[in-house]
């Protein structure tokens, strides 16, 4: 029981070890019987945590690097505009069916007639 909780507290201590479990390369079972064979000072985990480091040193480097013309250009090849327009369309209709319900009028009330005496079923 205190390895299962010893593990726990190293996954909490490295949070990288989840997205590795979300995208599919390793399961909790994996990781837990590494964590059981070599403990956590070992270089078994250099190469799951030193990834994570390269690849946030790599998205810190191009964010940093700023957004040219050339990522502006790539970023609307990637827009998809019949997705926003269908997007858009259905946006519209829900509007017009709420524009429906807020400019109804009450209906027109008509005056009671009284039926003549003599005329039964509209005779």
């Amino acid at each position: 029981m205190a390895n299962k909780e010893a593990f726990k507290k190293f996954v909490k201590e490295n949070p990288q070890l989840v997205k590795y479990v979300r995208t599919g390369e390793m399961d909790w079972q994996k990781f837990y019987e590494m964590y059981d064979l070599y403990g956590d000072d070992d270089t078994v985990w250099k190469d799951y945590l030193n990834k994570k480091e390269e690849r946030a040193e790599q998205t810190v480097a191009s964010t940093t690097a700023g957004i040219g013309f050339p990522e502006i250009v790539n970023f609307v090849k990637q827009i998809d505009l019949d997705s926003i327009q269908n997007g858009v369309n259905s946006i519209q209709r829900v509007l017009g069916v709420l524009q429906d319900f807020g400019n109804k009028d009450e209906p027109k009330k008509e005056t009671y007639k009284p039926r003549p005496i003599y005329k039964h079923f509209e005779d």
